[in-house]
């Protein structure tokens, strides 16, 4: 039991907590894009309902954490490639994962840029469409992508706590923080189709950094996050832009 009397034991809480949450922001962004399929009033349930599978299973992940290290031992060893190994590579059940869930994540999401392209009227029929998309499938992709991002956040967290108590608490509050601001961010990211381009294109990039991951060839989140930050900024300004453009044309009308 950590002794939380020891001011260290809270910065490496605090700091864990904050990775969490940064790492947690492309799970809000997915689930987000697969909640909206979902009729208006099932769309806070399966966006709850995931974030708090998430936790659960990110806990019992945790319970568990001498399996979760014994995944990154070598199963599958490749052959040499130029230019990415030159005397094999060997692949872990981590690195399987990780490469799954980058192909599912590019897949997913360049889907629903197709779809956003042929379409950005919601017409009568999409909209019975929407009435008839289970609250099942929804979850189980939820499920199945945050499994993924789960692997990637635990060993990030083991690499920074011996405590597996510290990382359990963690892993609550993030979740918790998540699902506060889950709501705002899909309501925003669904009101505007910009936005959602731009929210799947940077599931696309992070589909790849875990493809990259997968066959070791680190891609440094920091640049990825940076970058996303800097695009939703120059977004806003595009918004703010085309909401005065609006508001001139309606004035001249007049």
């Amino acid at each position: 039991m950590p002794d939380f009397a020891d001011p260290g034991v809270w910065i490496s809480l605090l700091t864990l907590c904050f990775l969490e949450i940064i790492l947690g922001i492309d799970n809000i962004i997915f689930i987000s894009i697969v909640a909206g399929k979902l009729p208006e009033e099932m769309q806070r349930k399966a966006r709850n309902t995931g974030l708090l599978l998430a936790m659960i299973f990110r806990v019992c992940l945790l319970l568990a954490i001498n399996w979760i290290i014994g995944l990154k031992d070598p199963v599958v060893t490749l052959p040499a490639i130029r230019g990415l190994s030159e005397t094999g590579l060997a692949l872990s059940y981590k690195d399987l994962i990780l490469i799954a869930g980058g192909l599912f994540l590019i897949v997913k999401s360049t889907l629903e840029i197709n779809h956003k392209l042929r379409s950005t009227d919601e017409t009568p029929e999409q909209k019975n469409i929407k009435q008839k998309v289970k609250l099942g499938p929804v979850l189980l992709q939820i499920i199945l992508i945050d499994a993924v991002f789960s692997f990637d956040s635990i060993l990030t967290a083991v690499g920074l706590v011996d405590s597996v108590i510290i990382m359990i608490v963690a892993v609550v509050i993030s979740i918790g923080v998540m699902m506060l601001f889950a709501g705002p961010v899909m309501r925003l990211v669904n009101k505007q189709p910009s936005l959602q381009m731009l929210a799947l294109a940077f599931l696309v990039v992070i589909g790849v950094v875990l493809i990259a991951g997968g066959f070791h060839q680190e891609v440094s989140k920091g640049i990825i996050y940076s970058c996303l930050a800097f695009s939703l900024a120059v977004e806003f300004l595009n918004i703010r832009l085309r909401r005065k453009q609006k508001n001139i044309q309606l004035n001249t009308k007049e």
